[in-house]
């Protein structure tokens, strides 16, 4: 049931989101930062866990998951470090996902052939 409930929520959240890039003039960085944001907000509210109990992966995955690892990390910094970890807390805490991201797409370069689209 688990898996099913991760499902239907984040491809709601997927779904919510194509709507946005088909009906609306939103670019689709934009549409990446809204995500993280409201990941950030949803969290900062204490909204975040309740829906992270319940759908799992499906809430985790999509963006709002990396908004909600943001804000954990400057939770625990600034309570470690005082308004200094405003600063550090984030990056602390979203660089193995980033780092990640970068090093798979490095690897993904070298064994593909990108092409220009006409």
């Amino acid at each position: 049931m688990d898996y099913v409930k991760a499902f239907l929520i984040g491809g709601l959240i997927c779904a919510m989101v194509q709507l946005l890039m088909e009906k609306t003039k939103l670019l689709p960085g934009r549409i990446m930062v809204l995500l993280v944001v409201s990941g950030t907000v949803l969290s900062a509210l204490g909204l975040y866990e309740p829906m992270l109990e319940f759908a799992g992966a499906g809430v985790s995955v999509p963006l709002l998951g990396f908004g909600h690892v943001l804000m954990n990390g400057v939770r625990e910094a600034m309570a470690e470090e005082g308004p200094l970890g405003l600063f550090a807390g984030g990056f602390r805490a979203g660089a193995v996902g980033t780092s990640a991201a970068l090093i798979f797409g490095y690897l993904a370069s070298l064994v593909f052939r990108s092409k220009m689209k006409k």
